[in-house]
């Protein structure tokens, strides 16, 4: 069985939610990635969502908001998505898919030890399972 932490990039970074979006877009930039979660310090550091590179720009900048004031947790929405470690990549998958997402972290013992990417899906997928995976995750 391929677990969720056999396929993950380690080492996830986070961002406190009261950080602004430049400083999250230059810790996107410094790490190579292009979504940080976001923990929520008052409530033990819990995971309160994913700040993406995308939504910067799209809710942010192109909204004409100025990154240097908006803060990570401005943009958080919704319930946070996440999967165990010990979870088989088609759980994975089905996260993924159900909720039209790109980037899962991964928690091991109550704490986050990765991102399952949909690049990390796609590499364990048969030709057939990613035209699934792409259609679903990305319908409209």
């Amino acid at each position: 069985m391929t677990t969720a932490k056999d396929i993950m990039h380690p080492g996830a970074q986070w961002i406190p939610r009261y950080e602004t979006l430049d400083r999250a877009a230059q810790m996107m930039r410094d790490h190579g990635v292009g979504a940080l979660p976001v923990s929520d310090p008052d409530n033990g550091d819990r995971m309160c969502g994913i700040i993406t590179d995308r939504d910067i720009v799209v809710k942010c900048v192109a909204s004409g908001h100025d990154p240097a004031r908006m803060t990570c947790g401005d943009l958080c929405e919704g319930t946070p998505r996440w999967i165990d470690a010990a979870s088989d990549i088609s759980d994975a998958l089905q996260e993924m898919e159900s909720h039209q997402i790109k980037r899962l972290p991964v928690v091991e013992n109550k704490r986050m030890v990765g991102m399952i990417s949909e690049t990390d899906i796609a590499r364990h997928l048969t030709d057939d399972q990613l035209a699934e995976f792409v259609q679903r995750v990305y319908a409209t």
